[in-house]
């Protein structure tokens, strides 16, 4: 009959087995227990996964920058090139100004619209930039939005236009064609 082990002995043997453990993980580097496990590979791909997306986002931001900061260049430059045309008077002959073309903009808008909904805004605006955009439209849209306007706000039209054609002589057929429909006996 064979003697069965004590408790003891079982004990010995399993703490004898334990040490052993130990000690060869001291040996392989793994003192802070973190063996591969499913559960921490899965957070190591994860961060991984976060890393590189991150990357990818300031990339872009990079390449963002890069391209907002080569438009302001080439936006100086070229207003430093239109600054020394207007100052050397080198400017394209014949081509409008910035400005003049959104009067031109204003004028072709407002002859585009009813001549009574025309005359309500065009009513509220600066008598500067009414005669401006006045001057660049069409004789008859001229014609019938000062019809449209209040007798003050067109008489107030009118006398700056003819003021202002008074001033030079020479004036364009659009101003020309709306002192004479503003003169004509209605």
């Amino acid at each position: 009959m064979m003697a069965r082990p004590s408790l003891l002995l079982l004990m010995a043997a399993a703490s004898a087995i334990a040490a052993v453990a130990n000690a060869a993980s001291i040996a392989t580097g793994d003192q802070d227990g973190s063996t591969a496990t499913r559960l921490g590979n899965s957070i190591q791909r994860d961060l991984n996964a976060r890393d590189a997306e991150a990357a990818k986002r300031q990339r872009a931001l990079d390449l963002r920058e890069q391209a907002t900061k080569a438009a302001e260049s080439r936006l100086q430059a070229d207003l430093e090139a239109r600054q020394k045309d207007t100052a050397t008077g080198t400017g394209a002959p014949g081509a409008p100004s910035p400005a003049e073309a959104q009067y031109d903009d204003l004028a072709r808008i407002y002859q585009a619209m009813k001549p009574a909904k025309a005359a309500v805004v065009f009513e509220q605006l600066d008598m500067e930039v009414q005669m401006k955009v006045a001057q660049r439209m069409r004789a008859a849209s001229t014609g019938a939005i000062l019809a449209a306007m209040s007798p003050k706000g067109a008489a107030a039209l009118s006398m700056a236009l003819a003021r202002k054609s008074a001033a030079r002589p020479a004036a364009t057929p659009a101003v020309a064609g709306t002192a004479m429909a503003a003169r004509k006996p209605g």
